[in-house]
């Protein structure tokens, strides 16, 4: 019996862009395997992923079975869809590193051990590498048209474009992929596949050609694709992709993407991103249009997709610094930490260092401050903000440029913290 309508929890989160007719009543009526693709490219996946992540997890928790396809195979090819150029094609070695790394991630949402609907993994490589390129325009080829092919949006808005084209390559990602929807239908009983809107021809590819050679039925659905409200694309900074990675993108990065969505997007992330019910969820969207500047929403996503994707001890550190530099904070929170858990706290800030025999005779405020250009270029920059009130060490204002700086004044007898007007930071080490 379905713990609830799996169609209905997407509609609610606004996550339904399209399905085929019959999909809602396939999986009202009986549990479901369905899968959906991942593009191995990197090493890691980014927030943009979470989106068909929280797909399957929904799909798990209302009861069905998820299947995770890691492209080995396709990874070989690259797909189109909405992409203006060729990708760069990648080496089978790092191809396998890419997805030994992304299985990693995956297994952090779905549940691989908890009966009938356990999540699996599949690599398409493994049966791919079983069929010669004659066998493949023999067996699958014939069942498609290149008319069928060529109506696809993906190859369309490439080939209209002056002076692009496509290769052959590309051009057969479609049949690829559409032979993965019927190897899972006919071996892994697979009756739905799911992706973002941009994927629905590539998908449908997949159903045709199941009724086309076996007289087959499946079924397709995808989300929709995110957009922010300012019209920047989801899942990027100016830094670049938010990875799920901590070696790509660190926890207090992450933390602070979510803690800076905009108030018009916060409540479509929310949906999409939290696994809070709707009950939950409406009750903080009510909190939060009382005092939207306590960033509430923000603040329990930034928390609850944090801690899932990385740990609770990892949240602890980005919320730490976070109401550090950017809040009321004091470094009274930041008492008993390690080096490491200090360092980590810190890890996005500016660097620089001080020898701890200049620090023990006492080095002036100027001269410190301007060590290795950090902070200021210059003393008489400096000395002009620290008589504007303008600089702080270890959160306290410093208005004497002629104080010495010494090893009383560290943190964790290791650093200090200084700060320039309201959000320029930069940590000091002793070396």
């Amino acid at each position: 019996m379905m713990q609830k309508n799996f169609i209905e929890e997407l509609r609610w989160r606004r996550m339904l862009q399209d399905s085929m007719p019959g999909t809602e009543e396939l999986v009202n009526k009986e549990m479901v395997t369905g899968y959906i693709g991942f593009d191995p490219t990197a090493d890691s996946l980014g927030v943009g992923n979470l989106v068909q992540i929280m797909t399957l997890l929904h799909f798990q928790r209302c009861g069905h079975k998820p299947i995770a396809l890691v492209g080995g195979a396709t990874g070989m090819v690259g797909d189109p869809s909405g992409k203006s150029a060729e990708r760069n094609l990648l080496s089978e070695t790092v191809l396998q590193h890419n997805l030994d790394c992304q299985k990693k991630q995956l297994e952090k949402f779905l549940d691989f051990n908890c009966g009938e609907n356990s999540a699996e993994i599949v690599n398409n490589y493994d049966w791919f590498k079983q069929i010669s390129f004659l066998e493949f325009i023999r067996d699958i080829g014939k069942h498609i048209t290149v008319n069928y092919m060529m109506s696809k949006d993906s190859v369309r808005n490439r080939l209209e474009r002056e002076g692009e084209g496509m290769s052959f390559t590309e051009f057969t990602y479609q049949l690829v992929q559409g032979y993965d929807f019927y190897y899972l239908w006919k071996n892994r009983n697979v009756k739905l596949q799911m992706g973002g809107s941009d994927q629905w021809g590539n998908i449908v590819t997949g159903t045709e050609l199941i009724g086309r050679k076996d007289g087959g039925k499946a079924w397709a659905l995808v989300t929709p694709l995110i957009k922010k409200a300012d019209g920047t694309k989801f899942g990027k900074t100016e830094g670049g992709n938010i990875w799920l990675d901590p070696k790509r993108t660190s926890p207090y990065q992450f933390y602070q993407f979510w803690f800076n969505a905009s108030d018009e997007d916060v409540p479509n992330f929310m949906r999409i991103f939290s696994l809070k019910n709707r009950e939950e969820i409406e009750a903080l969207e009510a909190e939060h249009a009382k005092a939207p500047h306590q960033r509430l929403l923000q603040k329990e996503l930034g928390k609850e997709i944090t801690i899932r994707v990385h740990s609770e001890r990892d949240f602890n550190l980005a919320l730490a610094a976070t109401e550090i530099l950017f809040g009321g904070g004091t470094l009274e929170t930041l008492s008993g930490l390690s080096d490491t858990d200090f360092a980590d706290v810190f890890k996005d800030v500016k660097q620089a260092e001080v020898s701890r025999d200049i620090l023990a005779a006492g080095i002036p405020l100027l001269d410190f401050l301007t060590a290795n250009a950090a902070l200021f270029p210059s003393k008489g920059e400096a000395r002009r903000m620290v008589q504007g009130n303008g600089v702080s060490l270890n959160k306290q204002k410093v208005t004497d440029e002629k104080m010495l700086v010494d090893t009383g004044m560290l943190l964790n007898d290791r650093f200090i913290l200084a700060q320039k007007g309201k959000k320029d930071y930069f940590l000091v080490k002793v070396v």
